[in-house]
């Protein structure tokens, strides 16, 4: 069974694994895309069938990775936490 609130779609069964396991709900793990500094990342060695992508972006002074794809218009959460590589990404300045 999914969740919806605005633009945003998650598997509930999946967000309370996530919860469970990282700590963090899918509604707070949508915070992140309100930071106007965020980094989007491709997610390369996820998923074979739909392009998936990383979120990290600064929530409540901490810094969260979002795994997410797009589908029908809707940003899909699959997986929140706050991965400590994250912070190498976020800080990194753009390379030209």
């Amino acid at each position: 069974m999914d969740r919806e609130i605005g633009r945003f779609v998650w598997n509930i069964e999946k967000e309370i694994s996530n919860i469970k396991k990282h700590g963090v709900s899918f509604e707070y793990a949508m915070e992140v895309f309100r930071d106007m500094n965020r980094r989007i990342l491709a997610d390369k060695a996820h998923s074979a069938f739909e392009a998936r992508f990383f979120a990290i972006g600064e929530v409540n002074g901490r810094l969260l990775t979002v795994r997410f794809t797009y589908r029908q218009d809707k940003i899909r959460i699959i997986g929140a936490g706050f991965w400590r590589m994250g912070g190498m990404y976020y800080y990194e300045e753009e390379k030209i």
